[in-house]
């Protein structure tokens, strides 16, 4: 490569949560961004084709270069998908759903780009962590994401009761995700193990028609009537202090 040769740039592309209005939860600008790019690194090129598509209908599909980047993906492999901005071409990062490098595997992409002097471009989309925070009525100047809990029935339940008392002792939200058709058994295990006043905002399907929002106390869950079951949510807890 010459060395003298400008770098292109990598844009992080959101996408959206589910089958919503793009004009809803993106702007225009992404769609100009999206438009100059052929070069793309996406968690499956299946949907990523198709956000791609309804975005923008008329772009042509062949043109499209695009790299997996998955749990199959080998490490080795990684390093060479930049290599279109290595020559000078702008290139889009695009997760599954969401914001790239947020609880998902483009943040390894990022880290590359940054070590390689790519420059590194957000643009604006939905974030459901994000939006379950702002929602939820929780502490939003603190807050942890901790991804999944442990399966295990009894390593779980430890986890939640830590997470409840440091929560409580720095005055934390804690915020978790679940498989989707584990939603509910989740839900049962942070009523069942929480303190009766401690609150939990279940947020799910953000940003679409059948979008469930609620922040309640441990104990008044117990008489909520939520189905939770395979719809992608949030689940964040807090005990005041």
């Amino acid at each position: 490569m010459n060395s003298n040769r400008e770098t292109g740039k990598l844009y992080l592309i959101p996408v959206h949560l589910g089958e919503s209005n793009e004009n809803q939860v993106f702007p225009s600008f992404n769609k100009t961004i999206i438009d100059g790019i052929d070069d793309f690194i996406v968690e499956n090129e299946k949907s990523a084709r198709r956000f791609i598509k309804q975005i923008l209908p008329e772009k042509s599909q062949q043109t499209l270069k695009l790299h997996g980047l998955n749990k199959f993906t080998e490490a080795s492999e990684i390093p060479e998908f930049l290599n279109a901005a290595k020559e000078g071409k702008n290139m889009g990062l695009l997760s599954e759903a969401g914001c790239p490098g947020v609880a998902d595997p483009g943040a390894e992409i990022v880290k590359l780009a940054h070590r390689f002097n790519i420059q590194v471009i957000p643009l604006v989309g939905p974030s459901s962590i994000l939006l379950a925070m702002m929602a939820s009525g929780m502490n939003g100047q603190s807050f942890t994401f901790h991804g999944y809990l442990s399966i295990d029935k009894k390593e779980r339940k430890h986890e939640i009761k830590q997470l409840e008392r440091i929560s409580s002792e720095k005055n934390q939200a804690q915020i978790f995700i679940e498989t989707p058709y584990r939603n509910m058994k989740f839900l049962e295990d942070l009523i069942q193990n929480l303190h009766p006043a401690t609150r939990i905002c279940v947020a799910c399907d953000l940003t679409l028609k059948s979008e469930f929002i609620k922040t309640a106390t441990a104990s008044e869950w117990k008489k909520i009537k939520a189905d939770l079951h395979k719809r992608p949510a949030i689940f964040i807890i807090q005990k005041d202090i």
